[in-house]
Parts: C-alpha cells; sequence; structure tokens
C-alpha cells in the first residue's frame, strides 16, 4: 500500500485507479477548481496539479506517463514524460501536460490527464572500468538497428 493524502484543492476526487486489473497505469485526475478551464493553446504547456501528495517506500519511484487517448485524439501529452516522482518527495504530484494538436485543448476539475506507474528502483553502483565487453550491436545508435515499419 502507498500513503496518499488529499490537498484541500482536491477533496472530492477519486484516488489514483488503474481502469483495468491489467493496467499498469493508475489515472490522475486534475484538481482544479470547479469554475476553472484551463486551456493549452497550440504549442502551449501548462503544470496541471491533481490534489494529493504521495509517500512511496524507499526503493520506489512513481513515473508520470501521457494517456495514449489525450496523445493520439488530441496530441496532447506529458512534456517531461516520463516525469518522476522519488520516493522522499511529499509534494504534490502536478503533471507537466503539452498540446503538441492543432486545436486548443480544454481540461476541467475531474479530467483524466496522465497516468502514473510505480516501479521499483534497483540499488544500483556504478563501477569505473577500461573497456566494456563488446556486443553485436557495439556503439550504433540512433536508427542504427533499423527504420522499423
Amino acid at each position: 500500500m502507498i500513503a496518499l493524502s488529499f490537498l484541500e484543492h482536491g477533496r472530492g476526487l477519486p484516488l489514483p485507479k488503474r481502469q483495468s486489473e491489467d493496467a499498469a497505469g493508475y489515472d490522475l485526475a486534475a484538481a482544479l477548481s470547479e469554475d476553472t478551464v484551463l486551456v493549452l493553446p497550440p504549442g502551449g504547456y501548462d503544470m496541471v496539479p491533481c490534489g494529493f501528495a504521495i509517500a512511496l517506500p524507499s526503493g520506489f519511484e512513481a513515473q508520470v506517463r501521457p494517456r495514449s487517448g489525450l496523445a493520439a485524439r488530441h496530441g496532447v501529452t506529458v512534456l517531461n514524460a516520463p516525469g518522476t516522482i522519488d520516493a522522499d518527495y511529499r509534494g504534490e504530484v502536478k503533471v507537466v501536460l503539452i498540446n503538441h494538436g492543432r486545436e486548443p485543448f480544454e481540461i476541467r476539475r475531474g479530467d483524466r490527464i496522465a497516468q502514473m506507474v510505480i516501479a521499483a528502483v534497483p540499488d544500483t553502483q556504478f563501477v569505473e572500468v577500461e573497456t566494456l565487453e563488446e556486443t553485436e550491436r557495439g556503439s550504433g545508435g540512433f536508427g542504427s538497428t533499423g527504420t522499423g515499419g
């Protein structure tokens, strides 16, 4: 279980929720006031409050990711995707949304704006070496494995 505390402007919104049993992401809702409509013009971005803070256990993070439907239908996505919420952060969860679409995009209280995926973070130690072991790919990057299609 993960402890969650609603802030005053988030009270009454649903807890982050998965839309199916096997979904990885928990939907995040906009915690705007009832009479506020946040409009993202084409090319515009803004930080949208979610109205709660969480206490992740040590060794975990929460990744804030886009909702595929918003991206596919409206061109709206998370600007810093995935955004990371660290285990020691106790401030409000917020989402930076950007509108890559052609039309203004309106956000209202309770709109599902992003999804949050909880992930384990391994305790990794880096060790400096003189050379790395070879692989078939080698140093090829940025399209070196093919264009797909």
